[in-house]
């Protein structure tokens, strides 16, 4: 087989083992995306959860105001009834008095009401800061899971690179330039080998004489239809095959 072909090959099954630790790194990396979405989404539950506890205080606290106010006119009309002279004025001070004591009850009734949602929101905020105590623990396992897996990955990866490296600095300069350009679009398919005289990264047939280049191996040979660089594969270097 050509000297240039061979190396091409080893390189070309360099820059595959190189590239194949790429979903390996993103797989874990999704691993903890997951841990952090789910974080993510019990906080934010939690920031509801305060929301509406405010927006519950706050409603007490204006219906507490107009209890306040309430009663202060309860205890205003007590006065006024000793200035009343008629009848008339009495059934009216009646009249304010008795809708000031409804709107009391309705008013009391909306804080018992709201009363009770805020132990039901204070029991569940306790709830969800449980869970977010478990989400904490569960990303900082998985955090350090994940970066003690990144780093032996980045490792090996850099121990292929360095070997990379190496064999570069053997190959020739044009051939490994020609390899690049082919790379830029074939990616980890840009040498092949030849099957059942197809080429295996387009699948598509070769013609005779092709085929027969590609056998001889003396010359780099690249498929008529993709473009990418063809090789025989050692048991199937026999012509027939």
């Amino acid at each position: 087989m050509n000297k240039h072909l061979e190396e091409l090959i080893e390189l070309s099954k360099l820059d595959k083992s190189i590239d194949e630790f790429t979903p390996l790194i993103k797989n874990a990396e999704k691993k903890l995306a997951r841990r952090v979405a789910k974080r993510d989404e019990i906080i934010k539950k939690i920031d509801e959860i305060n929301i509406a506890i405010e927006d519950n205080n706050a409603k007490i606290v204006s219906f507490e105001n107009q209890i306040k106010a309430l009663n202060e006119q309860l205890a205003m009309n007590i006065i006024k009834e000793r200035a009343i002279k008629t009848e008339r004025e009495m059934k009216a001070l009646q009249m304010e008095s008795e809708l000031a004591r409804e709107k009391l009850n309705f008013v009391n009734e909306e804080i018992e009401k709201l009363n009770r949602i805020l132990e039901t929101k204070e029991r569940e905020l306790k709830g969800v800061n449980r869970d977010l105590e478990k989400a904490d623990n569960e990303l900082n396992r998985v955090s350090l899971e994940v970066s003690a897996k990144i780093a032996s990955i980045e490792e090996e990866k850099g121990k292929l690179f360095d070997k990379r490296e190496r064999k570069i600095r053997d190959i020739d300069q044009k051939i490994l330039s020609f390899y690049e350009k082919i790379r830029i679009w074939a990616r980890n398919s840009a040498v092949v080998p030849v099957k059942k005289q197809a080429c295996y990264g387009c699948y598509m047939k070769l013609n005779d004489s092709a085929y027969a280049e590609v056998i001889k191996s003396e010359d780099i040979c690249t498929c008529h239809h993709c473009g990418r660089i063809l090789y025989i594969e050692p048991q199937t270097e026999e012509v027939g095959v």
